[in-house]
């Protein structure tokens, strides 16, 4: 159990307090459950292990203060949301009962069921949760490090920047205005293509810049968007705005006194080239990795990525039976976003269950994930797909559409559910609003089209 120090006193909302169990540094100590990550999956999992199973020993390690809503980062950027609002602290979202730790992991011993955090401590396990996220790998791309938020150079990727690129964005007086996404997985996917959306109407409603600005978007992906009907969707949209796609292509170097992108340009049946974009405006999605306690662990999978190898349908690792993962760090194949983490806890929590009960784990995750990709400031698809790369839809309307409807969902209801529903563990469906069903099809009925 948790041995305390002073308690924290975290304030929840106006007025009420709560006791936060903070473990006091001991050389070892044992957890039933040991959960590696205090973001959105390992908060989330917490959460409803403890209203699952009341009174279950739950630890979470995390070193972080300050809890993101990261989905909130570009709306909030671009005005649609408070900044401040994307964020609380960790105290505040650490589910009752459950231990925080608070430091990071230095390394993980599966063999002997344990993990060794930075301060040196020992945490044993009956089981472990990984759920640490990924790490942005600026220097992957020659010159960024250095060269991030001058000459031009900006990312909502990077919370310290989102302000100042926000106000390059709206401060652009017109050129060449580039913008990338990585050869990696990366969170949110569709959000390096939220930005160019948004910064075209920034530019188109600036009076001069429009018409002076060209719009280039570098992917080093083959195509658009990887489900066929959704990239149908961002092709004509693209089409409509007269930006400039190009796809397998891999920023690989940043001149930034020159304002020179260069690129490894994959060429089908061919060798790679490089190609120099000259560009006055330069939004940079960073590669993206597990973090480097992980990928040189015992936990991670053979090959690029160094992700947690689990089963897709389980979330079970495939060595370590009292070992699973969710979320950006996990193996799963699907893409990186909160709304994979929504349909991944009920069945890693259901599963982990059965594990410690001894029974067999029956709960399988169908691959399901969102990405509700902000078209314009009045407009969102919800894209919405699983394994099978095939569309769903947890709102009964097309989902390939852009509506007004859903560009509500995406800025007033995701938030407020964010915060108190997923956090709290109240949220177990992976088709996850069917309480606010009912508000959306009225508002998609009501206005369909942006």
């Amino acid at each position: 159990m948790c041995d305390l120090d002073w308690p924290v006193l975290a304030w929840l909302g106006i007025g009420q307090r709560r006791w936060i169990p903070v473990a006091e540094p001991s050389s070892e100590r044992h957890h039933r459950v040991l959960i590696v990550g205090g973001g959105a999956g390992g908060i989330t999992v917490a959460a409803q292990l403890l209203r699952a199973r009341p009174g279950l020993d739950v630890a979470i390690l995390e070193p972080a203060t300050v809890h993101d809503y990261q989905s909130g980062w570009i709306p909030a950027g671009a005005g649609l949301l408070p900044l401040a609002s994307t964020h609380r602290p960790e105290a505040s979202v650490i589910p009752p009962g459950a231990c925080w730790i608070q430091s990071s992991a230095a390394r993980f011993e599966p063999e002997a069921q344990r993990v060794i955090t930075a301060a040196g401590e020992v945490l044993r396990y009956d089981a472990l949760v990984v759920a640490i996220g990924l790490q942005l790998d600026w220097g992957r791309i020659k010159g960024l490090p250095e060269a991030l938020g001058q000459h031009g150079i900006v990312s909502t990727y990077s919370r310290d920047h989102i302000t100042a690129t926000w106000a390059a964005i709206r401060g652009f007086q017109g050129g060449t205005a580039l913008f990338t996404h990585p050869a990696t997985p990366i969170k949110c996917g569709g959000a390096p293509q939220k930005v160019r959306y948004l910064a075209d109407d920034v530019f188109q409603a600036s009076s001069g810049v429009g018409v002076n600005t060209q719009v280039i978007f570098c992917t080093a992906m083959a195509k658009l968007y990887p489900v066929e009907a959704y990239n149908t969707t961002v092709e004509q949209i693209v089409a409509r705005r007269h930006i400039d796609a190009r796809t397998l292509h891999n920023l690989i170097d940043v001149r930034a006194t020159e304002q020179v992108a260069v690129f490894e340009v994959s060429e089908p049946g061919g060798e790679p080239r490089h190609e120099e974009i000259r560009f006055d405006l330069l939004h940079v999605v960073p590669p993206m990795a597990a973090p480097d306690v992980v990928a040189s662990s015992p936990l991670a999978i053979t090959g690029p990525g160094g992700w947690v190898e689990v089963h897709k349908l389980t979330c079970q690792h495939k060595r370590y039976a009292d070992v699973f993962a969710l979320g950006d760090v996990s193996s799963l194949p699907t893409a990186k976003s909160l709304a994979a983490v929504r349909g991944q806890a009920p069945v890693l929590v259901a599963n982990l269950l059965a594990r410690l009960d001894g029974r067999a784990l029956l709960a399988h995750y169908d691959g399901y994930t969102a990405c509700p990709l902000i078209t314009s400031f009045h407009s969102v698809v919800m894209a919405e797909f699983d394994y099978t790369l095939q569309p769903v839809s947890s709102f009964l309307v097309d989902p390939t559409k852009e509506r007004w409807s859903m560009f509500l969902v995406e800025t007033r209801i995701f938030p407020w559910v964010y915060w108190h529903r997923v956090l709290k563990g109240r949220l177990h469906e992976s088709r996850f609003l069917k309480p606010f069903a009912p508000l959306v099809r009225a508002l998609g009925l009501a206005r369909r089209e942006p």
